[in-house]
């Protein structure tokens, strides 16, 4: 069981401003810097239901492929966050309109070992809890914990990760205490089988990309184990100490310090700037995903 998504003692500046999840400003809240630092891990969150990983490992979409094509993969990924979270309702319906373009090749055959389709919502469901988990996680490790209201309030705002896509709403746990138990109750059923362990290995490795980019594999490797919850740990076989627990919270802790100082359009990026480019993209006519 992980620990509970909840905060005890809130700093100042962290304190509820938002009356419902309508009110919820993203871009007030957010740190661009999460996706870089917890991306890897969460994809292995993500990937830990087999269904996810097939899908994503036997798709036929090349073009979609981060072992073929990691930067553009690391667009469309972000890009996806950035609408669900700051888009508007157009952004998000024809980004949808452009994902779905995408996922109609991605289902099982008679060869697959597990059944999957892209378009169930309950595997949209299991890829949006993620999410939304790691954003909060890393969103309180950087810069301190939430108070109830603003965590709450968060939480209804979060369920656009998977109604951005074909999740319904009502799938969507009604509050922060029966998501929880979503999350307690699934993330201990998950298996990482070699497969899918050998092709999150490349990832940690960044084996996807050019060898003078892979200095950084250790660093990112460091991180990786550091925000994957225990369970998925011991899946991949993974070791973490206390000593390096603790090299890690402060380095986050600095990190969200300097961030938080930053000007707003520093401190969103690149979130800020996928959003700008995908609609640009589409104002010209050029490709989404």
């Amino acid at each position: 069981m992980t620990a509970p998504l909840r905060a005890t003692t809130p700093e100042p500046d962290r304190t509820c401003r938002y009356g419902t999840a309508d009110d919820f400003d993203m871009a007030e809240f957010w740190s661009g810097i999460a996706a870089f630092l917890g991306g890897t891990a969460n994809v292995i969150m993500q990937l830990s239901l087999r269904p996810v990983a097939y899908g994503v490992m036997e798709s036929k979409v090349d073009s979609g492929k981060i072992t073929l094509h990691p930067w553009k993969r690391l667009r469309t990924t972000l890009t996806y966050l950035a609408v669900a979270m700051m888009g508007t309702e157009e952004d998000r319906r024809v980004y949808r309109d452009a994902v779905n373009t995408s996922h109609r090749g991605v289902r099982s055959n008679s060869e697959s070992p597990v059944d999957y389709n892209a378009f169930d919502p309950r595997l949209q469901l299991w890829v949006a809890a993620c999410l939304y988990w790691g954003i909060t996680d890393l969103e309180q490790r950087l810069h301190g914990p939430l108070d109830e209201d603003t965590a709450e309030v968060f939480h209804q705002f979060a369920a656009r990760l998977g109604t951005t896509l074909q999740m319904r709403p009502e799938m969507w746990p009604a509050d922060r205490a029966a998501f929880q138990r979503y999350w307690d109750t699934n993330l201990v059923t998950k298996t990482i089988d070699p497969r899918t362990r050998a092709y999150f290995e490349d990832l940690i490795d960044l084996k996807m990309v050019a060898p003078p980019l892979r200095v950084f594999a250790p660093i990112q490797r460091f991180f990786v184990t550091g925000l994957l919850p225990q369970h998925l740990r011991d899946e991949m076989g993974m070791t973490w100490t206390a000593r390096q627990d603790r090299a890690m919270t402060r380095l986050l802790r600095a990190a969200g310090t300097v961030q938080r100082r930053l000007p707003k359009q520093a401190r969103l990026f690149p979130m800020n700037f996928y959003l700008w480019d995908m609609r640009r993209r589409h104002r010209l006519g050029k490709p989404l995903v």
